[in-house]
C-alpha cells in the first residue's frame, strides 16, 4: 500500500480534522487535485492552477457571506422605519459603513435615509445624506436604477412643492448638477421638465421661461436650428409651453408654437403630451370662435387621453360637448363609438342632458339643467367663459322659431317666452336683423317686431345713429362757446 510522505498543512482551511469534516463535497475534491501521485510511488502535495482556484473561491464566499450580512442588515434597519425611526436611520448608516466600497446596498440605505429625514422634517440632514446618495450615480448602481430612484425621490418631495419653496430650490440644484457632472442628460433632461411643471402649478412664469430656454438649447443642433431627431423631447418641451402660453392668453405664441408642435413627423410621443398639445389647440380656437376647429382637437385630445388612461379625457370630452354646441352641430358626439362609454358617466351626465335640451331647443330645461349642476359645468371657468354664447345661441334658435309665424309680434311675448328682460330680446333681434338673418324692424313705441321690410329698419337705425351725431355735435359746439 502506498503511504503519502507529506501530511495536509494545518493551516489549510476546513482540514484540521480530516476530508471528512470538509466544509463541502467540492471543497474536497478541489484539495484532493492538488495530490499526486509521483512515479516512485510517492505521493506529493503542491500548488497548482486549480489550487488557485481553491483560493479564489474561498475568499468569493467569504464575500457572499460579507453581503448577505449587510443584506440583511439593510431589511432589519426597513423594518425599524415606522416603529423606531431613530433605530432605522442608525442600521441605515451602519449600511453604508460595512461596504468597503460605494456599492447598491448603500446606495439603497442613504435613498431610505433620504426618504426617512424628510417625512421626520429634518431637511438639512436629508440633503447631506441625498448628495452622499448622488455620489454613488457614477458607477456604484447601473445608471437606470439610479434614474428611476431619484425619479421617485424627486416626486416625494416634489408632493410638498410650495411648502418648502427653498427645499425645493436648493434639492433640484442639487440633483442638476450631479447629473451633470455624471453626464446623464437623460435625466437632466427629465428632471428640469418636471421643475418647469412644479414652476408652472405656482405661476411663478419667470422662473419656467428660464428652464424652457435651457431645454430648447438642449434640442438644438449647434447651428441653432431644432434637432429633429429630438422631436419627441422637444414636443414635450412645446407641451408645457404651449400650457403656459394657454394659462396666460398668449394667443399668438401658444398658435406659432401649437403649428410648430404638430408638423413635429420625427417623433413617438406619449399620447398624454399630444392630450396637452391639442387640448391647448382646443382652447385657442374657441377664443377664436373657430368653433369647428377646436371640436376636432377637443376630440383629439380626447382620444390621447384615453389611450393614456388619463382622467383629462373627461374633461375633453366636456369641452367637445360644448363647441358641438356652439357650432349649432346636429351630430351628438355621444354617437361616436370612443366617446359612447362614457356617456352615463356622473361627470358627462349634465353635459349629455344639456346637448338634448339644446338640441331640442328647450331653453327653460337648458337653464335648469345649468343651474342644477354647477359643480360639473359652471364651476369649471373654461365652460363658465362660454356659457354665454350658448344661451344665445339657443336664445336665438328659440326666437327665430317663435316669430317664424307672424309678421308682428310684441317684445314683451317673446321675453316671457325667452325668459330674458325685454332689453336683451331688442339687443338679439338688432344683431339678429344686422346680420340678416331677421327681415323687419323694431317698433320700440309701441314695443313691436314687424317683419317684412329690412330696409325700414335700417334706415331707422341709421336715421338714430345720425340724429346722434348731431346731437354729440351741437352740445360740443354750446359747450365751446360757453368755455
Amino acid at each position: 500500500m502506498l503511504q503519502s510522505t507529506h501530511s495536509f498543512p494545518k493551516s489549510s482551511p476546513n482540514f484540521g480534522n480530516g476530508l471528512g469534516t470538509s466544509r463541502n463535497l467540492l471543497e474536497d475534491t478541489k484539495l484532493l487535485s492538488a495530490i499526486n501521485v509521483s512515479s516512485n510511488g510517492e505521493t506529493e502535495f503542491f500548488q497548482d492552477a486549480d489550487m488557485e482556484d481553491y483560493g479564489f473561491e474561498y475568499s468569493e464566499e467569504e464575500q457572499e457571506e460579507q453581503d448577505v450580512d449587510i443584506e440583511n442588515q439593510y431589511y432589519n434597519s426597513k423594518g425599524l422605519v415606522e416603529t423606531d425611526p431613530e433605530g432605522a436611520l442608525a442600521g441605515f448608516s451602519e449600511v453604508v459603513q460595512m461596504e468597503p466600497e460605494k456599492a447598491e446596498w448603500g446606495f439603497k440605505a442613504l435613498k431610505q435615509t433620504v426618504k426617512l429625514y424628510y417625512r421626520l422634517g429634518k431637511f438639512k440632514d436629508m440633503m447631506e445624506s441625498y448628495r452622499a446618495m448622488l455620489t454613488y450615480i457614477k458607477s456604484a448602481v447601473t445608471r437606470n436604477y439610479s434614474e428611476k430612484c431619484i425619479s421617485n425621490i424627486m416626486d416625494f418631495v416634489s408632493a410638498s412643492a410650495s411648502e418648502n419653496f427653498s427645499l425645493l430650490q436648493e434639492f433640484y440644484q442639487t440633483t442638476l448638477k450631479a447629473l451633470e457632472e455624471a453626464k446623464n442628460e437623460r435625466l437632466w433632461f427629465k428632471t428640469n421638465l418636471k421643475l418647469c411643471k412644479i414652476w408652472f402649478d405656482m405661476g411663478e412664469y419667470g422662473r419656467m421661461n428660464k428652464i424652457l430656454k435651457e431645454l430648447h438649447k438642449a434640442c438644438r443642433r449647434e447651428d441653432g436650428t431644432d434637432d429633429q431627431k429630438k422631436g419627441t423631447q422637444l414636443l414635450e418641451v412645446y407641451a408645457i409651453e404651449i400650457q403656459m402660453y394657454t394659462e396666460t392668453k398668449n394667443n399668438k405664441k401658444l398658435k406659432q408654437l401649437y403649428q410648430k408642435a404638430l408638423s413635429i413627423k420625427s417623433a413617438i410621443p406619449h399620447p398624454r403630451i399630444m392630450g396637452i398639445i391639442h387640448e391647448c389647440g382646443g382652447k385657442m380656437h374657441m377664443a377664436e370662435r373657430h368653433w369647428a376647429e377646436a371640436a376636432t382637437d377637443f376630440f383629439e385630445a380626447f382620444k390621447n387621453y384615453d389611450e393614456a388612461g388619463n382622467q383629462r379625457r373627461i374633461q375633453c370630452l366636456k369641452y367637445l360637448v360644448l363647441a358641438n354646441m356652439l357650432m349649432e352641430s346636429e351630430v351628438n358626439p355621444f354617437d361616436g363609438q370612443e366617446a359612447k362609454p362614457y356617456k352615463n358617466d356622473p361627470e358627462i351626465l349634465a353635459m349629455t342632458n344639456l346637448i338634448a335640451a339644446y338640441q331640442r331647443n328647450e331653453i327653460l330645461e337648458f337653464e335648469k339643467i345649468l343651474k342644477n349642476n354647477r359643480r360639473t359645468i359652471m364651476d369649471d371657468l373654461f365652460i363658465r367663459n362660454y356659457i354665454e354664447d350658448l344661451l344665445k345661441n339657443i336664445r336665438t334658435q328659440v326666437l327665430l322659431k317663435l316669430i317664424k309665424p307672424y309678421t308682428r309680434i310684441r317684445i314683451p311675448f317673446i321675453s316671457k317666452e325667452l325668459n330674458v328682460p325685454e332689453k336683451d330680446v331688442e339687443q338679439l333681434l338688432v344683431s339678429l336683423i344686422l346680420d340678416n338673418r331677421v327681415q323687419g324692424h323694431i317698433d320700440q313705441v309701441n314695443r313691436l317686431l314687424e317683419r317684412g321690410d329690412r330696409s325700414k329698419g335700417m334706415k331707422k337705425f341709421a336715421a338714430v345713429d345720425k340724429w346722434n351725431t348731431q346731437l354729440r355735435s351741437l352740445y360740443q359746439t354750446v359747450s365751446n362757446k360757453v368755455g
